[in-house]
C-alpha cells in the first residue's frame, strides 16, 4: 500500500518519489488536507472500500498506508 501511495503522490501531486519516506509528513511535502481527502477518495474508489477517517490522526505516509492496510484485512 505504501508504494501505491508514493506512486499516487508522485503522479497526481507532482512530488518526486525519492522525497517520500514512510516518515514523511503530508505537511513537510506541501500536501494540504484537501489533497489528502482527494487521495483517500481516489483510493476508496480504486480499492472498493470505504475509509472512515474522521476519528483518525494520520500525518505521515506510513501511518496512512498502515491504516488502509488494516481496513483491507
Amino acid at each position: 500500500m505504501y508504494e501505491k501511495l508514493v506512486a499516487y503522490a508522485s503522479k497526481q501531486l507532482e512530488i518526486d518519489a525519492s522525497e517520500i519516506t514512510r516518515e514523511s509528513t503530508f505537511e513537510s511535502l506541501g500536501i494540504d488536507s484537501l489533497d489528502v481527502v482527494e487521495m483517500v477518495m481516489d483510493l476508496e474508489n480504486e480499492l472498493g472500500i470505504e475509509l472512515e477517517m474522521e476519528d483518525q490522526t494520520i500525518t505521515t505516509f506510513g501511518e496512512l498506508a498502515a491504516f488502509i492496510e488494516s481496513k483491507l484485512n
